[in-house]
């Protein structure tokens, strides 16, 4: 099982990105998106059913980041719109093979796979 993730860079604040995670080797039932910026904790950000039916957002998050997946090649992506400073971090995704709802979908230590991550730079 793979997970890449890629789509990171240096950006402007207000400036859009998209987040792209390859994932291969194994069928999911869940995925995510988390982060982890310097000196802080790893955190989550969004995660979705495999087939959209559920979705849930960090509240930091919410009405800025969508998450999603291509039906042809079972990309995972996250666009992050309207980026700030404190967006800055490293940003990964993970999935998992079983099911997961509410809470335990913002869990990380409940998904089984993890990409390798891709920074985020956010310039004021």
């Amino acid at each position: 099982v793979q997970l890449q993730a890629s789509g990171g860079g240096l950006v402007q604040a207000g400036d859009s990105l998209r987040l792209s995670c390859t994932a291969s080797g194994s069928t999911f039932s869940v995925y995510a998106w988390f982060r982890q910026a310097p000196g802080k904790e790893r955190e989550f950000e969004a995660a979705s059913s495999w087939r959209g039916e559920r979705k849930y957002y960090a509240d930091s998050v919410k009405g800025r980041f969508a998450i999603g997946r291509s039906n042809v090649d079972n990309t995972l992506i996250l666009r992050v719109n309207n980026l700030r400073p404190e967006d800055t971090a490293v940003y990964y995704c993970a999935a998992r093979a079983a099911s997961l709802s509410g809470s335990l979908a913002r869990v990380g230590s409940m998904y089984d796979y993890w990409g390798q991550g891709t920074l985020v730079t956010v310039s004021s």
